[in-house]
């Protein structure tokens, strides 16, 4: 599990990252928000540890930029400040979760554990339905069936495996390694340009109109999500 630790007081900081990496977690440190926007957050995230507290922009905002940009991720904050308004106007702003210092770190981590089977749970709920709908294209996931209009589209095994892992990750950013792992079984980067090939066969099926579904990110990857 990757944790990510938005915290300035080095002592803290320092303490949350040697006792999470004794726990097992992937731990990646920064000492502002301005220093994860510039470098990681394109990155995936099982979880985020954020202070209120930061220089420049705050934890607060920070979440909220987030939450503008659709990217999910469970975040816990962090702060000093104690009062039932400050954590009501952290979890409006989009927290998932409010711990107050000075804390046990035995309560943070069950914390963690709480938000992460909560996370899990949301995303077993998500692969449950059968029927994904994104404007005129419905993936029926039980007939193993897609429709653009109403009109059956006529995909190979593969394209439909690679259409069905875009749609799980919708919204999310996924890499050219993340696509092959998933739908070829190849856990190397082969160097090989199939991935961009048969995203190119589901573009020349799928965006037949004004709706266009899987969107290129320069420097990542691919996205499935529904542009006008």
């Amino acid at each position: 599990m990757q944790i990510l630790v938005v915290e300035d007081d080095k002592r803290i900081s320092s303490f949350l990252v040697k006792g999470l990496e004794e726990q097992g977690y992937l731990v990646t440190l920064c000492a502002s928000a301005e220093d994860f926007l510039e470098n990681y957050s394109n990155l995936e995230w099982d979880l985020i540890i954020l202070d209120v507290m930061l220089p420049g922009m705050d934890g607060l905002q920070l979440v909220q930029t987030l939450r503008y940009k659709k990217k999910y991720v469970p975040i816990l904050m962090l702060s000093a400040l104690n009062a039932v308004q400050d954590k009501v106007s952290a979890l409006d702003y989009g927290a998932d979760d409010y711990l107050t210092k000075p804390f046990h770190f035995e309560e943070l981590i069950s914390r963690i554990k709480a938000l992460t089977r909560r996370q899990q749970y949301q995303q077993q709920q998500q692969d449950n339905i059968v029927e994904q709908v994104f404007g005129s294209l419905r993936i029926n996931l039980d007939k193993y069936e897609v429709t653009l209009d109403g009109n059956l589209v006529d995909l190979s095994p593969r394209e439909y495996k690679l259409l069905v892992y875009l749609i799980k990750n919708v919204d999310k950013p996924v890499s050219r390694f993340q696509i092959l792992n998933a739908v070829w079984g190849i856990n190397f980067d082969n160097h090989s340009n199939v991935v961009d090939v048969y995203i190119s066969y589901l573009r020349n099926k799928l965006d037949k109109g004004d709706e266009k579904y899987i969107h290129t990110v320069k420097g990542v990857g691919y996205v499935f999500k529904l542009q006008l």
